[in-house]
């Protein structure tokens, strides 16, 4: 772990990591850190590519002041150390800023949408969600980078996410109501989002994949809940159930079967992961 006047960066590294790009994220991370002057432990994480000529991913974890802030981008070879810091440096200075809300897209980091054949589901996430208003969020989608975030909405009780939307900023989507949240915020909608879809975690894996979506939203038929399935940057899917409610495996058909691989549950907020 290297130090510096501030904080101190803690660098893992996954397959083939050059061990000099190791070090150069020490430096990286550790001057981001002393240029926005946040305490604490900056936990870099740099996975190399699976493939010949494929894309490392760096992802960085920080607290500040409480609140966790991650910064995930993906690149060529030493590319994505240095666009990881450079978001990680903008999330900073706007997080430490009077006013941090940010209700545009940041187009600094590419969508995981394409389509292609059926991915399997290799992560399963199960999470306590917070009930609240969808400006914190919002908040809370823009300080760990995520492209969605799932939360239970506070004026319906519904399952719900935010999510940035291209151009037209940030969009709500909750499972049944789609009229805009009686306390009005900036560039957030849901009057025009599509309607939420009910799935079988097959059905939804399949719609993800056929139509290229980075994510889906889409309620559980057997316990009536939400999820948040999403692309993982190595092409197979993970889901986000909320906990104490997931479907047996006894309720699922024969075709849903062999498209699962169970994994450990992690509690934590919706949005992209390695």
């Amino acid at each position: 772990m290297a130090a510096n006047e501030t904080g101190q960066v803690a660098v893992t590294v996954r397959g083939p990591v050059p061990a000099t790009e190791a070090q150069r994220a020490e430096g990286v991370i550790g001057r981001v850190l002393q240029n926005n002057r946040v305490d604490g432990v900056a936990w870099t994480r740099l996975t190399g590519p699976r493939y010949a000529g494929g894309p490392t991913v760096a992802q960085v974890d920080v607290s500040v002041h409480g609140l966790p802030v991650r910064a995930q981008a993906d690149g060529p070879g030493s590319f994505a150390l240095t666009l990881v810091a450079e978001r990680l440096d903008r999330q900073l200075r706007r997080i430490l800023s009077a006013d941090h809300s940010r209700w545009w897209v940041d187009a600094g980091r590419r969508p995981l949408a394409y389509p292609g054949p059926t991915r399997p589901i290799t992560r399963r996430k199960t999470c306590r969600l917070r009930l609240c208003h969808p400006a914190t969020a919002v908040a809370a989608m823009d300080a760990a980078d995520y492209d969605a975030h799932l939360f239970t909405d506070r004026e319906t009780g519904e399952d719900a996410i935010v999510y940035w939307a291209g151009p037209l900023g940030i969009r709500l989507a909750r499972q049944r109501n789609r009229q805009a949240p009686r306390l009005s915020l900036p560039m957030l909608d849901a009057a025009d989002s599509p309607a939420t879809p009910t799935h079988t975690e097959r059905q939804a894996a399949i719609r993800l994949c056929r139509y290229g979506l980075p994510f889906l939203f889409y309620t559980d038929p057997y316990d009536g809940r939400g999820r948040l399935l999403y692309r993982r940057y190595d092409g197979d899917l993970a889901l986000l159930i909320p906990s104490g409610s997931s479907a047996p495996l006894s309720a699922l058909s024969p075709a849903d079967a062999p498209t699962y691989t169970l994994a450990s549950t992690h509690r934590r907020g919706g949005g992209h992961d390695l």
